[in-house]
């Protein structure tokens, strides 16, 4: 069955997307739900000029973060912790910590989630963090350990 999808369903589409779906998911999950409505003229209309508000959003977004992304770039965090005298930390520094050191430092408010960290700073040094602030766009920034 052809359906045009109300919200972004994982697994199945985005929001606006006509995609075909079994009988049985589209009458008893989909349709039930709102999360979908049957494929018709009326409703492909309809859906075609959301589509087009919805990629200009997209593109203003995409753009205001492409400027934070700037922002960010030039941005250099200093967190300091508790170490030892070969420069091993007690501990480790984990996302949630350099997304607060981000917050503090610069006002812009980031998810630990989207701080990409292979594995938790376990040494004292400088490392350069990739922070993703939208699918297409990341900014890196340089993130200080140093012991208190």
């Amino acid at each position: 069955m052809k359906v045009i999808l109300t919200s972004d369903i994982k697994g199945t589409g985005k929001e606006g997307a006509l995609v075909i779906v079994s009988d049985g998911f589209a009458r008893n999950h989909l349709i039930p739900k709102k999360l979908a409505v049957p494929l018709t003229k009326q409703n492909a209309a309809y859906f075609e000029k959301k589509r087009k508000l919805l990629q200009e959003k997209a593109a203003l977004e995409k753009a205001a973060k492409l400027e934070l992304a700037k922002t960010l770039g030039n941005l250099a965090v200093v967190i300091k912790v508790d170490a030892g005298e070969s420069g091993k930390l007690f501990g480790s520094v984990t996302s949630s910590d350099i997304a607060s050191a981000v917050v503090a430092a610069s006002g812009v408010v980031i998810d630990k989630r989207d701080v990409e960290l292979a594995d938790n700073i376990k040494g004292l040094g400088t490392y350069e963090i990739s922070v993703k602030l939208h699918p297409e766009v990341s900014a890196k920034v340089k993130v200080e350990v140093q012991a208190k």
